[in-house]
């Protein structure tokens, strides 16, 4: 009996071994690849990366020709299918297999796009694709094959002008898009085994105040609030989301824009940490993330502040550890990366890598 105590407090170097390796395997992601993809519509490709989380280090890997303006792209559920939209004649998306082994995409089919479109993204059961067109005043549903290729536009609806961005709350029942020209977000029905949106009731949400412009919109994670950035004056709204009705009401209003800002607001993208915990945003004109504190009970916003990053930073990607923030600069063909401090959520100074021309939506893809 002494002698288990003694080995059971002293184990050997086999036994710790043996402990040490258990830990990784039980730890998420331990030994998963991270990569990361990168649209450029000047160069129409997209730049692979890996993401060494111990080195800190964005690592380029390859570079795919898209053979068109490469802009909005979404991920398949099953992590399986990278989606890039086209925003040049002919309007297509193009669907590309990703390698889980070395991240390298392969192409498997391009469809037609019913416009231009500025977002896309998939639905729960990845068997659909949704598309929102800003010059074409759409939305629009296209279907998924079993191979993971998107096949032809199912359903086209119009919407107030400019809509920009589309996507499903986690029960895959209610889709929203937002009109950056019409200062709303509609809502919709959404039947998974049909593909068909219908109108839901109320059908629209009024942002105020006018000419503010709803750009990108997230959720939190236990889908009681939505978060939406307006381009045309960098505010963030907090909504109070009913999951039950798909309905949105207003909680508060805050600003992306640094203290003493003199210039013409050009609000991007905006994203959640994984934990929930806090919200960035970027700022094209003054270059600028925003990091905001969130409140776990109200999902109200205080603010923590702006960090230069790229110029014009279009669009940006937090880490599924939260431990990075991948930034991508229009007009700086470069991609930085953020480490962000784990006790505050602010992010630090980055490392920069280049990225082909015009580098404008970034994605990020956790592997086995």
């Amino acid at each position: 009996m002494i002698a288990a105590l003694r080995t059971h407090r002293r184990p050997g170097r086999l036994a710790q071994l043996a402990f040490a390796v258990g830990a990784a395997l039980a730890t998420p992601g331990a030994w998963a690849a991270t990569w990361v993809y990168v649209s450029n519509a000047d160069s129409q490709d997209v730049s692979v990366y890996e993401l060494d989380r111990s080195a800190a280090a964005l690592k380029p890997v390859d570079t795919t020709a898209v053979g068109g303006m490469a802009m909005p792209m979404a991920v398949s559920p099953d992590k399986k299918v990278l989606y890039v939209a086209l925003r040049s004649q002919p309007f297509r998306v193009v669907s590309l297999a990703i390698d889980p082994a070395s991240g390298k995409l392969r192409k498997l089919g391009e469809a037609p796009l019913a416009d231009s479109m500025a977002n896309i993204d998939t639905d729960a059961t990845g068997r659909w694709l949704f598309a929102a067109s800003y010059p074409g005043h759409k939305i629009t549903v296209n279907s998924i094959g079993k191979d993971g290729a998107v096949g032809a536009v199912q359903q086209l609806i119009p919407t107030a002008p400019n809509a920009h961005a589309i996507h499903a709350d986690a029960t895959n029942r209610f889709v929203f898009a937002t009109s950056l020209g019409g200062d709303n977000l509609s809502a919709w029905r959404f039947d998974a085994e049909t593909g068909k949106l219908s109108a839901n009731e109320p059908a629209l949400t009024t942002v105020a105040p006018e000419k503010s412009g709803p750009r990108h919109f997230v959720w939190d994670k236990g889908q009681r609030f939505m978060y939406v950035l307006n381009e045309l004056d960098a505010a963030v709204h907090v909504m109070a989301y009913d999951a039950a009705r798909g309905g949105l009401r207003s909680v508060q209003r805050a600003s992306a824009l640094p203290a003493g800002f003199t210039g013409k607001p050009w609000a991007a993208d905006l994203h959640l940490s994984p934990d929930g915990r806090t919200l960035y945003a970027s700022e094209r004109t003054s270059s600028t993330l925003s990091s905001f504190r969130v409140d776990a009970a109200t999902g109200q916003l205080q603010p923590l502040g702006q960090l230069p990053t790229e110029k014009s930073p279009r669009g940006f990607a937090v880490d599924s550890s939260g431990r990075f923030l991948i930034a991508a600069g229009q007009e700086s063909h470069q991609v930085s990366l953020h480490p962000i401090d784990p006790a505050t959520g602010i992010p630090g100074a980055p490392t920069r890598v280049p990225a082909g021309k015009n580098p404008n939506w970034v994605e990020i893809v956790d592997l086995p």
